[in-house]
């Protein structure tokens, strides 16, 4: 018999049509939503699972699934994995790495280029019928061309917005993150390390990119606003959680700084509501992967998983080494 395996998400037919071939597969095409209680139920018979954030695996998950081998995030992030104790239990955690690197770094620049120059802000404006004549200093942004950028994160998603910062738009990059980049690197990104509170003082536009983590849960909040310039925006591309977005909410109420663009948000696909309130801030329900090219690579590489590890007991790129009752 072919082992079972539950897809927690749509993904693409034909990807799914592949699955079917090794494995019997129930899958989630009508993207039914599921409470963590219900999704711990729903895995019970299955081996293998393809998951999204959305998807919890913890203790309390594991323990109720003794059957289950591996788990394929359709990802590049994984905070919704408790790699310690699904290595414990012999579960092999696996996401998607390098495939969306390029996209998610075009967004994150699309992304800023928007909240600099007030795009939403101004689409909003003509909709509603108010655009009655032109005015110097109507929707004046802010400059992203010679500008400064300040990169918090600087992995391979990181390095791609240095590239597009620094190369494209003549940007004075500057990063901060948990270790420096190699010499050859910070010379390639046109990039130099500061510390994270030199960032926030000197950047005319901060970048978030730090993958999630109880260490950078909040990473901005209600103190690192007050040290970025009036002038500044902030773009989250990482994840949920980094930014504290009620403390967002007020200081763009308050104008403390001048707009922001957020992808990502805590406890989504709930925004904060008094987010939805303020108009210098351009919101997206996290997209930043979201292109067909990507979208695909994203599900295909995250098949190429199950299939390898349940046919060949190898993952294609696996996040630990499992050599427990299931390797």
């Amino acid at each position: 018999m072919k082992p079972k395996i539950l897809v927690a998400c749509p993904i693409f037919d034909d990807v799914l049509a592949q699955l079917r071939e090794h494995f019997e597969v129930t899958d989630n095409q009508a993207d039914a939503s599921w409470t963590p209680e219900v999704w711990a139920e729903r895995l019970q018979p299955f081996v293998g699972a393809l998951t999204t954030g959305a998807n919890p695996v913890n203790a309390q998950v594991l323990a109720r699934n003794p059957q289950l081998r591996i788990v394929a995030n359709m990802a590049v992030g994984y905070n919704n994995f408790d790699v310690p104790a699904m290595t414990a239990a012999g579960v092999v955690a696996t996401n998607t790495p390098d495939v969306l690197t390029e996209t998610t770094a075009d967004f994150g620049f699309a992304l800023l280029m928007a909240t600099a120059r007030r795009m939403a802000e101004s689409e909003h404006f003509l909709r509603a019928g108010l655009w009655k004549s032109w005015r110097y200093d109507m929707f004046a942004g802010a400059e992203v061309h010679g500008s400064t950028l300040g990169i918090i994160g600087m992995g391979r998603i990181g390095q791609g917005i240095a590239h597009r910062g620094a190369h494209g738009f003549g940007m004075d990059v500057i990063y901060h993150n948990r270790s420096r980049l190699s010499a050859e690197l910070e010379a390639e990104c046109k990039a130099s390390y500061v510390s994270k509170e030199e960032l926030l003082k000197k950047a005319d536009h901060v970048m978030l990119v730090v993958p999630y983590s109880a260490e950078s849960h909040h990473t901005i909040g209600a103190a690192e606003l007050a040290q970025m310039k009036p002038t500044a925006t902030l773009v989250n591309i990482a994840r949920g959680g980094i930014v504290d977005d009620a403390a967002l909410a007020k200081a763009l109420a308050a104008k403390q700084i001048a707009a922001a663009g957020i992808d990502v948000f805590e406890g989504e696909p709930s925004v904060h509501p008094d987010l939805l309130k303020v108009p210098n801030v351009v919101l997206t329900p996290h997209i930043a992967s979201a292109t067909i090219q990507t979208r695909r690579a994203m599900a295909q590489l995250a098949a190429d998983n199950l299939i390898g590890f349940l046919t060949q007991g190898q993952a294609v790129t696996p996040l630990n080494n499992v050599t427990g009752r299931h390797a």
